[in-house]
């Protein structure tokens, strides 16, 4: 089990940006795929994005495509998620994770694909 710590939720307008963080404290790090999911009152939680092991290839869900980066510093054992032309429809509570087995950049993730979560960080626009 590895301890995740999100940060940089907050309350933000419509059309504002957001970064977000997730600390991975521990030397296998780098051995990880690592995810951001969000799950909004009364929803699934659903897949955002997510990054290889190197941070050489991403993969994002089509609601965020073309407005969320993720990337990772695996010398700082975290992993972020630039947000940027934020809407209504965003605000949820979000959650770093990680991942053992392979990455795919074209696969559409499923929480249970991946083993360990943090506690999540609210995430809300307003309109």
């Amino acid at each position: 089990q590895v301890q995740l710590v999100e940060s940089g939720g907050g309350l933000v307008q419509a059309g504002g940006s957001l970064r977000l963080s997730c600390a991975a404290p521990g030397r296998t790090f780098g051995s990880y795929v690592m995810g951001w999911f969000r799950q909004a009152p009364g929803k699934e939680r659903e897949f955002v994005a997510a990054i290889s092991r190197s941070g050489s290839s991403t993969n994002y869900a089509d609601s965020v495509k073309g407005r969320f980066t993720i990337s990772r510093d695996n010398a700082a054992n975290k992993v972020y998620l630039q947000m940027n032309s934020l809407k209504p429809e965003d605000t949820a509570v979000y959650y770093c994770a990680t991942r053992r087995s392979y990455f795919s950049n074209s696969y559409h993730f499923q929480p249970a694909d991946f083993e360990s979560w943090g506690q999540g960080t609210q995430v809300t626009v307003s309109s």
